[in-house]
Parts: structure tokens; sequence; C-alpha cells
């Protein structure tokens, strides 16, 4: 098997770990594989991948989804440097929504964050340099995504380091009340 799959705290939320085939030239890494990776997206197909570079340690980027009828299942793999993935839980009627998950992807721990409809996703750069791959299962639609503000009191994501950089979109997300009662 190419992956192993372990389960997070909030139902749905998946770390995957990539194997790691390597010897003294480097290495290979299967980062997709449709047989291996059905059981975790299901009915669910990859529709598009994008990749990003973060610049400057500390910056971050969301919390960022997509809603119905795009909301949409992403794998995100760090290449290279090192970052701090979050994923929220906005679905309503979860018994951990509003709760946040985090944990280290990086260029060494070949480590994948499987963020499942119904979630925000961010991350924190905790290296210079950090490129990012996404698979999602929807395509970007700009009229159906949304995003909370990572500094959100309600949720209280505890950002591992001072915050360098953040986007005006980012930054400007309203922060949420009682109203908000999920996607």
């Amino acid at each position: 098997m190419n992956f192993k799959f372990f389960n997070t705290p909030i139902k749905g939320l998946k770390l995957i770990e990539r194997k790691i085939i390597g010897d003294d030239r480097g290495f290979i890494e299967r980062i997709f594989c449709e047989d291996n990776l059905k059981e975790i997206i299901f009915d669910k197909n990859i529709v598009q991948i994008n990749h990003s570079l973060t610049k400057k340690k500390a910056a971050v980027r969301g919390m960022h989804y997509q809603i119905y009828p795009y909301a949409e299942k992403k794998i995100i793999s760090c290449l290279k440097g090192k970052i701090w993935d979050v994923a929220v839980d906005l679905r309503k009627n979860s018994s951990t929504f509003l709760q946040y998950y985090g944990v280290i992807l990086s260029e060494d721990n070949f480590k994948s964050f499987l963020i499942p409809e119904g979630f925000a996703h961010g991350f924190q750069t905790l290296s210079e340099k950090c490129e990012l791959i996404y698979l999602h299962t929807e395509r970007y639609k700009p009229d159906y995504e949304k995003g909370l503000n990572p500094l959100d009191p309600l949720i209280g994501i505890k950002w591992p380091l001072k915050i360098s950089q953040l986007s005006e979109r980012d930054k400007n997300q309203k922060i949420l009340d009682e109203k908000f009662l999920g996607i």
C-alpha cells in the first residue's frame, strides 16, 4: 500500500502518510493513486490540482471553503518547507462544530491532510518558501467560495507563530456570531 490513513479527533478529517522508496540517489513517492485513495474520497474524483508558494515565514493563508453544490474534499501536501495546516469543522449538527485540528506538514515528513466537505482550511508557514500541492474534488468557483477570519475569537485558533503576513481579504473576513449555524 502506498498510503497509511490515520483518523484525527474530528470525524472525517484524516492524516495520510505517504510511502517513500529511496536510496542514496534520492526517493520516489506517490502523491495520488485513485485506487489507493478511493476509500477516503469515495465517489468523488480529483478534478483540479493547485500548487502554491508562500515566501515568508509565519504567513497565514486561509481559512477558505466552498459551499454546496461545489463543496470539496482537499488533499494537502507540503513539497517544500514546513507548515502548520488547519481545518475547522463547519458542519451543522456535527459534534465537533467550530472545533479545529492542526497538523505539521513538511518536505521531510511525507504526510498529507485530507480535508472533507464542510471544513474551512488554512495554514501558517513555519519556514521560508513553502510550496504546497492541493488535490481538489471540485473546480474553483469564486461565487461559492467563503472564508473565516483566521483570528476569529469564537474559533480561537492558536497559531504557532506571531503572524507575519495576512491578506487583506482574509483579514477582513467577518467574525462569526451565534447566528452562524454551519454549512
